[in-house]
Order: structure tokens, then C-alpha cells, then sequence
């Protein structure tokens, strides 16, 4: 029997409903063994994660205020679960333990962490599984960075004990110790990605609120087709944009077992989802997987007759932006052109700086400075082996008026990155999604 890995995120058990929902899903497939848990997330619009009401105990203990009246609004929502799931009391005695752990000064990662743990405890005694603290299993060093092969062998050793069992995510403790340490937001991802490696799990599920990933933004284009499979590398291409409903680092521990990734939507469980695997499907038609963009780009365009001749320029330009602190995101060039695109947020307010320090280092003949850019991001390992791609892109960005003011592909060619002006970037987005949306995908 393959041993599956199911994750489920915060709106995925949020409530009763919602985890009621998450044990028809785990009991429909006895492969499903291992239950990664988030903490409960919003019911509705307007409502509280309970991960975000932990920190806001936390901040009331720090500033000498009462925390536990918001205490007992976080015991009550658990207690009102247990009732209707039926099992009262199973939480009685770990908040007895917290709020004596509170009262000493816990740690916040100890105190935000709790939000994974109750849910864990009380999801574990309702489908009659073991619970297994990730606290001494997931390890990090005295610095907090995660001990991969530590982790693997401690997961490892731990779970060949239990058949079945409900695993919290989001924190783990540092080795040799029982301080707990914590991942950053979304780290329940990596919690499961970890278990999956450490199992030699067939499939890692991500059961989350989406039917996986789309081949483009919603938002932008209109009923945008699923994404059936798409590989890690294609996937890193569109997440560097922002098109992700997945923690990034959580993709390494499954690529690395080479574990396939299985995005799947609670609330819609007949929904294939999106599956995330090591290489693209030699037998797919597809030319384009997915479009994402993302605005607010400054480019600095720079022409210096001979400049290809010259020694030491790429190293010089990199150079003053690396004492400057801030960081490149493309180098487009020509002969005797170059470009480095910037993000905004971390160029901030050093442009004027940053131009001066080109002007005297590296003499340019000229620099031009285009602001407000959006960088489109076309991924497909398809492109690589279909003609025409980059006429048809173009093509449909000419006749929708948009002003290509970058172009940028990488050597791989599965990636045509362009940059436009930011109030162009969603029709810029339709125009290519419409030149190949009639594509199998």
C-alpha cells in the first residue's frame, strides 16, 4: 500500500465543519496515514486566526496588560470543536499547561506554536490516531536554522513506531534541547514536506481552499484553465512572481526525495488539484504552463560604446549595488546596452545614489531610468521545443497595445520574462494568456 502524506492548512480546520470535512477526505484512502495539521485559520471574513490572537497574547504579556481574558477567547473556540466533534476534555489539561507556561515567560515561539499543537491533540483524538509532537523530531540549530539530515533521521526513527498518526506543523524545538523553535509563517508546508521525505511517502497532499494552481491570476483573467501538473523548476519560474499557494521552502524536501506534491482543495475533494513534480511530462501537449506577474520594478538602462570589450563592467555594476545593498532581480544586455532591473522595494530610496555611483565608477555614454514596471513572467517547459513562441507573445502584446519596454529569456527557454509599464501589466497578462489559451495545458 503507498503511504500518502495529507497536509491541511488553516482553513482546512478552522472550525468543526471544516475538520469534519478533513476526516471524510483522510478516511477515503487508507494510504493517508500521516496528518499534518495547521492551526485553526478564518471561519469568515472578519474572523481571527488563532496563530494571530497567540501573538497577540503574547504582545499583552510584554506590555504588562491583561492576557488572559484573550486567552480564554482562543480556550473557548477549541473547547466549542472538541464539543462538537465529540471529544470533550481532551484539551483540559494542556491549557492548564500553557497558561502555566504563559505566567513564566515563555518564549513567543513556544506560545504562537501552541495553535498547531492544541489542533493536533484534539484532530488526533477524534480520528482515533496517535498524536506525535513534532517538538524533538523537526530540529534546528542554536541560530534556529532547520537540521535537515537531523530532522530526517529523528522523523524517521519516530513514525516507523506509529501506523497512523497527527503530526503539528509549523515548529519543532532545537536540538538538544526543548526550547521551541518555529518556521516562518506557513511553515506547516515544510512541517509536511519533512514528514514525506523522512517516510519514503508515495504522494505529498496539500489539501488547502484552492483546486491547485491556475495558469494565470483570477483576478486578471477570467476563468484562467487549472494547471494539471507542473514541474519544481516551473513552479520556481512562477512563484519568483508571486503565483504560489505553496511555501517555497517546502518544495525542497519533496524535490530532494523526488516525492511528488499533490495540491488539492478541501472544500472541492474531487478536484484533481495541481501535482508538483522533479520533471516535466514528456508526454503533455502543453506550450505554456503558467503567466505571473508583479509590479513596482525600476529598470536603469545603460549604453557604453565598446562596452563588450571592456573588462570588469558586470563585476563593477554588481559591485555598487552589493555596497549599496541592494539587490538585482535581471541583467538584460546587448553589445553595448545593459540593464538591471530592480525591485522597488529593495532599491527604497538609494536610485539617486545608485545612478551616481554608475555615473562615476562605470562612465555609461547614457542611462535612461524607466520606473513603475511590471515584470510578466511566460513559464512552460513546452516553449523550448515548439517554434513560434516568442512571435505569438509578442505578436498578441502588439495588437493589445502594450509597450514592451524589457525582454528578458533565460538560457533554459522554458522563461520570456518582459517588463511594462505597471497600469499595463493585466492587459499584458490577457494578451498571452489568449495567444495560448486554446493550447492543451
Amino acid at each position: 500500500m503507498d503511504i500518502k502524506v495529507a497536509k491541511f492548512g488553516g482553513s482546512s480546520v478552522a472550525d468543526s465543519i471544516q475538520i469534519i470535512k478533513t476526516r471524510d477526505i483522510i478516511l477515503q484512502d487508507e494510504g493517508r496515514n500521516y496528518i499534518i495539521v495547521s492551526a485553526p485559520g478564518k471561519r469568515y471574513e472578519g474572523d481571527n486566526k488563532i496563530t494571530d490572537l497567540l501573538y497577540l497574547c503574547k504582545t499583552h504579556m510584554d506590555h504588562n496588560l491583561p492576557w488572559e481574558q484573550l486567552f480564554e477567547v482562543i480556550v473557548d473556540r477549541y473547547v466549542a470543536v472538541a464539543h462538537k466533534l465529540g471529544v470533550d476534555g481532551v484539551l483540559d489539561e494542556h491549557f492548564d499547561i500553557i497558561r502555566q507556561k504563559i505566567n513564566e515567560g515563555s518564549s513567543t515561539e513556544y506560545i504562537v506554536s501552541r495553535g498547531e499543537y492544541l489542533n493536533a491533540v484534539m484532530i488526533a483524538a477524534y480520528l482515533g490516531y496517535d498524536f506525535v509532537d513534532s517538538a524533538g523530531l523537526i530540529l534546528f540549530d542554536d541560530k534556529g536554522k532547520l537540521l535537515h539530515d537531523a530532522t530526517d533521521a529523528a522523523l524517521s526513527e519516530e513514525l516507523s513506531k506509529h501506523k497512523t498518526a497527527v503530526i503539528p506543523g509549523f515548529y519543532g524545538s532545537e536540538k538538544g534541547s526543548t526550547r521551541i523553535r518555529t518556521f516562518s509563517r506557513g511553515g506547516s508546508d515544510i512541517t509536511g514536506a519533512l514528514v514525506a521525505k523522512a517516510i519514503e511517502a508515495s504522494v505529498y497532499e496539500n489539501w488547502t481552499d484552492v483546486s491547485g494552481f491556475l495558469m494565470a491570476d483570477p483576478r486578471i483573467v477570467e476563468n484562467p484553465k487549472p494547471i494539471d501538473s507542473i514541474s519544481y523548476k516551473e513552479l520556481r519560474e512562477l512563484s519568483y512572481m508571486g503565483a504560489s499557494v505553496l511555501h517555497e521552502d517546502a518544495i525542497y524536501p519533496a524535490r530532494v526525495a523526488n516525492i511528488p506534491i499533490n495540491i488539492r482543495n478541501t472544500n472541492v475533494p474531487k478536484d484533481k488539484g495541481t501535482f508538483i513534480t522533479a520533471h516535466h511530462d514528456p508526454n503533455s501537449n502543453r506550450i505554456i504552463t503558467g503567466i505571473a506577474g508583479s509590479k513596482d520594478f525600476t529598470v536603469i538602462a545603460l549604453y557604453k560604446n565598446m562596452m563588450s570589450t571592456g573588462r570588469g563592467f558586470v563585476r563593477r555594476l554588481l559591485s555598487i549595488l552589493e555596497d549599496l545593498d541592494v539587490n538585482f532581480e535581471h541583467l538584460p544586455s546587448g553589445i553595448d546596452t545593459m540593464s538591471v532591473v530592480l525591485s522597488n522595494a529593495s532599491l527604497g530610496d538609494k536610485l539617486d545614489e545608485v545612478i551616481s555611483q554608475i555615473k562615476i565608477q562605470l562612465e555609461p555614454d547614457n542611462i535612461e531610468v524607466f520606473q513603475n514596471i511590471a515584470l510578466i513572467a511566460t513559464v512552460g517547459q513546452g516553449m523550448t521545443s515548439n517554434i513560434g513562441v516568442s512571435a505569438r507573445l509578442f505578436t498578441a502584446l502588439a495588437e493589445a497595445d502594450v509597450n514592451v519596454r524589457m525582454i528578458d529569456q533565460g538560457s533554459s527557454e522554458m522563461n520570456i520574462i518582459i517588463g511594462v509599464e505597471n497600469n499595463q501589466m493585466g492587459d499584458a497578462i490577457r494578451a498571452i494568456y489568449g495567444a495560448f489559451e486554446d493550447e492543451e495545458i
